[in-house]
């Protein structure tokens, strides 16, 4: 099977230094070859509901979809500083929809009690977790899997890079 292209595309102004950080986790861990894009998206104010101060991921995740033209055998993630949320929720970290092959994911939350390493770490981790979705990983019950749902920035930092061996067979399963 020909291994998947991931397009990273920055939504507003995230720092490049944490989106390129991206390329080699995503790679090692769940296969994937991360390219990031030139073509940038400006800041989602589009996105915005201004009731609750926060950016819709669904409209930002259309937007980026898009970009696909540029990679139409690939997948595409939205790198924000955007606080983004779906209507069920209060926030979310990111949002990946398999069947359109786009995410996006923020890091607006992810920036609560973390900078420098710690921060990379989690963006990382969140890239990875949002990719992993793409590919076609469901959410997975170890907490310490890359793929267990966070629900506040700690149960980033306890999340592993990769995948548990349960989820790490399911992607191989995938990729065949």
């Amino acid at each position: 099977m020909p291994q998947k292209t991931l397009l990273l595309v920055t939504v507003g102004s995230p720092p490049t230094a944490l989106v390129n950080a991206l390329q080699e986790p995503l790679m090692t861990h769940m296969g994937v070859s991360a390219v990031v894009s030139r073509t940038a998206l400006s800041s989602p104010a589009y996105a915005f509901n201004k009731d609750r101060g926060q950016y819709h991921c669904n409209a930002i995740m259309r937007r980026l979809g898009t970009v696909l033209e540029d990679a139409p055998q690939g997948l595409v993630m939205g790198v924000t500083d955007a606080d983004l949320f779906v209507p069920d929720s209060p926030f979310v970290f990111g949002e990946a929809d398999r069947e359109s092959k786009v995410a996006v994911m923020s890091l607006f939350r992810l920036r609560q009690g973390a900078e420098g390493e710690a921060l990379r770490r989690r963006v990382q981790v969140e890239a990875v977790h949002q990719a992993g979705h793409l590919i076609g990983l469901s959410y997975c019950e170890d907490s310490r899997c890359v793929m267990f749902f966070p629900q506040a920035p700690q149960d980033i930092d306890r999340k592993q890079l990769g995948p548990c061996n349960v989820c790490r067979n399911e992607l191989n399963r995938l990729n065949r």
